[in-house]
This record gives C-alpha cells, structure tokens and sequence, in this order.
C-alpha cells in the first residue's frame, strides 16, 4: 500500500477519536485565554518508548489529541498539552526570525511501517535502522514526541539532508526548548552507555522542571537520566 493510503486511513481513524479539530492560530487563541488548556495532563509525560520498551497496550485509549494542519498540507496529530507547549515555543522562536513548523508527531504503527519503508528506499536500510524506529516502538506512538522543520526566506527546509546544513538555526531553537517543557531527544554526542545517531529535529515532551533538569546535565541520555532518577 502506498503512502497516500496510509494517511487517509490513519486520518480516519484519529478522527473519530480526536477531541477537536484545529488551526495554530485557533488553537493558539484558547492557549492564550484558556487556563485549563496549559494543564498538566494526566499522562504519563515521562514514558519511555524504545527498542526495548513498547508501547502500553492501552495508551492510545487516552491520548488526547488535536488535530492541525502544516504548510505543505500535512496532517499532523498531537498531543494536546504538547501541542499547547508547541506553540509557546513557536511563538518565542518567531521574535528570533526563526518560522518553526511541525514535521510530524503522533503516528500509528501501520503509518511508521511506512516510513520504514520510504526511509528504506531513499537511503538505503542501514541508516533507515538507525534512524526509524521499529513500529510499536516508536516514540512517535505517544503523541508527545515531534519532528520539527522551518521556513528560510519563505521556503521550507524539510528533508533531513537539508535541515543539517542550519546548525545556528538549531542552535537557537535547542537552546529554547526547556523552557517550553521539550528535550532534544537525539543531540550529538555518544555516552559509553547508548549510542544515538543526532536528529536536530526531534523533540519530546516531558514537562518543563523535567526539562529544564534534563537539558542541564546533557552527560546523560534520556534513558539513562531516567534509571538514575525515576528507575523502572
């Protein structure tokens, strides 16, 4: 089945799920002025999804998700008090000139299939398994990791090889993310304990005092700030 397929499908299944369906300036309308809105939800905003850690069966039975739309026309789920927190960072990053947008964030296990798949076909299998998570294993499946690209003299800087190629451009979007509750999930070094292959672009939601702990002490992986401060 083809990419297209899989969209459709898994868009008709999130909305008979979703909660609301919106646009950012919307959505960033009831950020502003609805207090409820910013909660903390009741999800488990440190949940670790990996290659040894799968998906709660039941997760996807509480996701609470908004439903919006990107410059290229994507449609993009997300966990709603990540996208909130989204938003404030985007708001925050245009006073630098810098216009943030969403790449992707939640994705079925079908979907991520897929992208295995393309990644596959485009650059080969090797960096695919390196950079695309085993469906069910996904960060993707909560709703609270996103993929981030941006506009550059009104044109967007999409695929990976590109995004590379703005490092002060990331610079200044890493350097806002704790204070907005997001972690860099993938940055560019390599503990002795887990080898990560930098990805820029993708963000986690964990809540901003988890943030702000964890971006401070960057000798850690999230994994391994995990076992030393939370444990299993």
């Amino acid at each position: 089945m083809n990419q297209l397929f899989y969209v459709v499908l898994t868009t008709l299944f999130l909305l008979s799920k979703v909660s609301n369906v919106t646009n950012p300036t919307i959505e960033k309308l009831a950020y502003m002025n609805d207090t409820t809105a910013v909660a903390e939800s009741q999800m488990d905003n440190l949940i670790l999804v990996d290659k040894t850690h799968r998906l709660p069966e039941d997760w996807e039975e509480h996701l609470d998700l908004v439903m919006t739309v990107n410059s290229v026309s994507d449609v993009i789920f997300v966990e709603r008090t990540t996208y909130h927190a989204y938003l404030g960072l985007k708001e925050d990053l245009a006073k630098e000139g810098i216009d943030l947008d969403l790449d992707s964030a939640y994705r079925s296990v079908a979907y991520q299939q897929d992208i295995l798949e393309r990644f596959t076909e485009k650059y080969g299998e090797a960096y695919a398994r390196r950079t695309v998570a085993t469906p069910g294993t996904s960060e993707h499946h909560t709703g609270l990791a996103i993929d981030l690209y941006f506009r550059v003299d009104g044109v967007e800087v999409y695929e990976n090889e590109d995004l590379v190629q703005y490092p002060e451009v990331w610079e200044k979007i890493h350097a806002k993310l704790a204070e907005h509750g997001f972690i860099l999930r993938y940055p560019n070094w390599k503990n002795g304990e887990v080898d990560l292959t930098y990805e820029p672009w993708h963000i986690r939601y964990v809540g901003k005092p988890y943030a702000e702990e964890i971006m401070n002490q960057p000798l850690y992986s999230f994994e391994e700030w995990l076992e030393k401060n939370v444990g299993d």
